[in-house]
């Protein structure tokens, strides 16, 4: 099972949940109970914004960006690097395959 989180380390999270709900976090996922499991949903859905509703919030927040104007939106939406990386060379990931330019003829 894969949730759709912040970046923050996971596992740090898990650790948490597990502490407030009082479950042994050294155990297993197929070790769990039903209850367990059913409290562990329902403590991430109320608590931790993830999957789509998180998706829609990063999505929300990069249009306000972009709407204002400022540096880190005009860098969204010209799909270059967004915290300061070197786009000169490398950064293909942002900007996609290489656009060759002929040379000018003699």
């Amino acid at each position: 099972m894969s949730i759709y989180r912040k970046t923050r380390p996971f596992l740090f999270t898990a650790n948490k949940v597990c502490a407030q709900l009082g479950i042994d976090k050294n155990k297993k996922c197929d070790d769990l109970t039903e209850e367990e499991q059913g409290k562990i949903r329902h403590l991430l859905e109320d608590e931790y914004s993830v999957e789509g509703q998180l998706r829609a919030e990063i999505t929300l927040n990069i249009k306000r960006l972009q709407d204002i104007g400022c540096y880190r939106g005009i860098r969204h939406r010209k799909g270059l690097p967004v915290r300061g990386q070197r786009s000169r060379t490398n950064a293909r990931t942002r900007k996609g395959p290489k656009k060759t330019v002929a040379n000018k003829k003699k």
